[in-house]
């Protein structure tokens, strides 16, 4: 049975059916390429324009944070250079006491191990800014990662936007929804997926995530900017921090060449007198006899020193009171320090086995010594009281509470070229080294006596 056509609308035309050419494929219908168009939406090509927005807003604190960092970081580099202010300051310190003379080599040892503390907190300083300058790399790296793909995805969209419009103008210039609804081979598809898809919201979220793409990227471009001279920054001072350290080191490791140095010479100068108290100690009870004729010595030429200060002072010849300070009487080696000792030769004193009651500086024979400081010589010559051999001394009152005392001068070609009754200024020539009395080669030993007992001279220089 024929099945009748259904009746047709008044005025209508049948289409002219279009004929396929032999050897061409048959196109593809406008519709059916719009669809096609709209197909990878379904697949997260255009998801929500919220996550777009968090990639903005995570841009947008990145940079915060990065300029907190680099805060963080500028303070970090103006506290590496207070510490090295301050480290350069006592490698200077300690190089201007080993480059003085009759340094305190005990003292300057301990200085430069806690100089050796302060290096280790400077280097781990300086290796935190190493760390943050790599760290500050990495970030370079992934943030131009971040924007090549960002860039990749933004003009993928854009090429599908404009395809889409494309497409949209030339079917037929009507919208691409109705396009799609109204072609009745694809109705299943469109039924299938039409409660899910609304193409016209899908063409404006595609838009709004192009919009929010690019304000994406222009926020990574400007992040990288900024984290790329954060890293310029960072490194130029961590260089220079580098460059600060390395010549403080190498100050450093001249300074403790220079204490190496004066150590072996010390060693050198105490060795020739252990060799000759050690023959002197064979004999201990002979020692110890020594030790106390020396004693004795000493104290009856104190009471005699005094006697004629008190004289000189009731004539106005020496002042009640020293201001000031000392200078070396002669640049030697420190071979004895004031204070206890180890050393048998030395006399007891309060809760000392052995006592030395000044400072010993040796050096070459008929080395000019020189007077500490102004003041009036009281005794020149070989000590009274001393058993042979009498050691000669030179004394100088500074006050009536204070003097000086030189011993062991030569007495020889160069005996002391000062008098007493003499008035002498700081620096002038008073005697020269020798080896008078009972000593082990060519020193002075310099003692200081204030309100009648002997102290450390180096409080006065």
């Amino acid at each position: 049975m024929r099945r009748h056509d259904a009746p047709r609308a008044a005025g209508w035309t049948p289409r002219r059916p279009r004929l396929a050419l032999p050897g061409r494929p048959r196109a593809i219908p406008g519709r059916l390429a719009a669809l096609l168009l709209v197909l990878p939406l379904l697949v997260g090509i255009a998801g929500p324009p919220s996550v777009r927005g968090d990639e903005l807003s995570d841009a947008v604190a990145r940079q915060k944070a990065l300029a907190a960092k680099v805060k963080a970081q500028r303070e970090e580099v103006a506290r590496l250079k207070v510490l090295q202010g301050g480290l350069a300051k006592e490698i200077a310190s300690t190089t201007t006491v080993l480059g003085g003379i009759n340094a305190d080599l005990a003292a300057t040892k301990k200085q430069i191990a806690t100089i050796g503390d302060q290096v280790a907190v400077v280097r781990a300083a300086y290796a935190d800014l190493v760390a943050q300058v790599d760290l500050l790399d990495r970030q370079v790296g992934a943030i131009e990662q971040e924007q090549a793909d960002k860039a990749t995805e933004l003009a993928d969209r854009k090429a599908l936007l404009g395809a889409r419009v494309r497409e949209a103008y030339r079917t037929d210039r009507t919208p691409l929804v109705q396009a799609v609804l109204s072609a009745g081979t694809f109705t299943d598809l469109v039924q299938d997926v039409g409660s899910y898809l609304d193409l016209g919201k899908q063409d404006q979220a595609l838009a709004t995530r192009i919009e929010e793409d690019a304000k994406t990227l222009a926020a990574l471009r400007d992040l990288l900017v900024e984290t790329r001279a954060a890293r310029t920054e960072l490194r130029q001072e961590t260089l220079a921090q580098k460059q600060e350290l390395d010549a403080r080191l190498r100050d450093l490791k001249a300074a403790k060449a220079r204490l190496a140095a004066l150590q072996d010479e010390t060693e050198r100068q105490l060795a020739v007198q252990r060799a000759a108290y050690a023959k002197m100690a064979t004999n201990k009870r002979a020692l110890q006899a020594a030790i106390a004729k020396d004693v004795a010595a000493q104290k009856q030429l104190a009471a005699r020193v005094a006697s004629i200060i008190a004289r000189q002072r009731s004539l106005g010849n020496i002042p009640s009171q020293f201001n000031g300070t000392m200078v070396w009487p002669l640049a030697g080696t420190v071979t004895q320090e004031f204070g206890c000792t180890g050393y048998p030769w030395e006399p007891p004193l309060g809760n000392c086995s052995h006592f030395h009651q000044g400072i010993d500086l040796a050096a070459p024979m008929y080395t000019p010594i020189r007077a500490a400081a102004a003041g009036v010589v009281v005794f020149a010559g070989p000590n009274p009281y001393d058993p042979y051999p009498k050691a000669w001394i030179v004394i100088i009152a500074h006050s009536s509470t204070l003097q000086t005392w030189y011993a062991h001068v030569d007495n020889g070609s160069r005996r002391p070229v000062v008098a007493a009754g003499e008035s002498v200024v700081a620096g002038q020539v008073i005697a020269y080294v020798g080896m008078t009395g009972r000593t082990t080669g060519p020193h002075l030993h310099w003692g200081v006596v204030h309100d009648g007992s002997f102290v450390n001279p180096r409080l006065f220089v």
